[in-house]
């Protein structure tokens, strides 16, 4: 049976208009691109890090 992968949900909360374009960057790399928008991840350290870098504009929704 294969092994189920663990996921977060992640929310954009806030824009980023007026932000560094490394962060827009980020955003993009998750697939938010709109405030509201949510997305499920695979939990991996690579995404964690991505959340982290834009966690002023991004909430997990759950584990």
């Amino acid at each position: 049976m294969a092994a189920k992968k663990k996921t977060l949900k992640v929310k954009q909360t806030g824009s980023p208009i007026r932000r560094p374009a490394d962060q827009l960057a980020t955003l993009k790399g998750l697939g938010l691109n709109k405030v509201g928008r949510v997305r499920e991840l695979e939990d991996t350290p690579s995404v964690r890090g991505m959340v982290s870098k834009v966690s002023h504009m991004v909430q997990i929704v759950s584990e």
